[in-house]
């Protein structure tokens, strides 16, 4: 079973940036005992290509992930379900916290994966977002009267077919170049997309909430010596426990 992340634990992502938290995830080390995928590491977790579409509003929120395949008649037969096609079943598990991303992958730039109408099943659901390496339509309803974020390739009035059909919801996806498991918490902002894996969820807010602290910390030295940023950053392993230091001896 995935790791499911609390809304507790969202909201705190929503304090921050993508540019932290991307920071925070290519910096995680592997898995205990799995010392010998260190050259598989976490820094591949922001997408290549994915533009934010509704500037100013940012993303945060669990990945119910969809892919899409090249379309082709007899695929047709298995997908077209009406109701209980696999788009509507992915959009159909988003909720307030839930972030619909969708791996488009295609050579056609002008193809949508999604427009208003079917999108209105987000806006039911009060849905965050979409994310997509393919592109969108009617966004102007979208952002405006369904009030979700969009990140996307491109826009375009065009639709899914000759080109794309919605396969398969629930499994992992490609999305930019970043492995996109279902559950992993998506943080978008106008800087991009980047992708925390839940199981390590917790772990990196936590980084990130002290990082925090101690770039305060250390906007406050540097600005009380009158020297160059970097002689304090990037933060250190010596000026990060002086920083805790500090702290515990402000009893915090």
């Amino acid at each position: 079973m995935p790791t499911y992340v609390s809304d507790e634990i969202l909201d705190r992502f929503r304090k921050v940036t993508s540019a932290t938290a991307y920071s925070a995830v290519w910096r995680l080390a592997p898995p205990d005992g799995q010392e010998w995928f260190a050259s598989a590491n976490y820094q591949l977790c922001l997408m290549r290509g994915v533009k934010a579409y509704t500037p100013g509003k940012t993303l945060v929120g669990r990945a119910q992930t969809l892919r899409f395949v090249p379309a082709r008649p007899d695929l047709l037969k298995q997908t077209r379900k009406g109701g209980g096609s696999p788009e509507y079943l992915a959009m159909g598990k988003c909720g307030p916290n839930d972030v619909l991303v969708a791996e488009a992958h295609t050579f056609d730039e002008y193809s949508c994966i999604l427009g208003n109408m079917k999108t209105r099943q987000l806006w039911h659901n009060k849905a965050q977002g979409i994310v997509t390496d393919g592109a969108i339509r009617d966004l102007q309803m979208i952002s405006d009267e369904y009030d979700l974020s969009v990140f996307a390739k491109n826009r375009s009035p065009a639709g899914n077919l000759p080109f794309l059909e919605s396969f398969e919801e629930g499994q992992p996806i490609n999305v930019g170049g970043v492995l996109v498991m279902p559950g992993d918490v998506i943080v978008g902002d106008d800087d991009g997309v980047v992708v925390v894996p839940a199981d390590r969820a917790e772990e990196v807010i936590d980084w990130i909430e002290e990082q925090e602290e101690a770039e305060e910390f250390v906007i406050g030295l540097i600005d009380a010596e009158q020297v160059p940023p970097g002689t304090y950053y990037p933060i250190s392993t010596e000026t990060k426990e002086r920083f805790r230091k500090w702290k515990a001896e402000k009893g915090e």
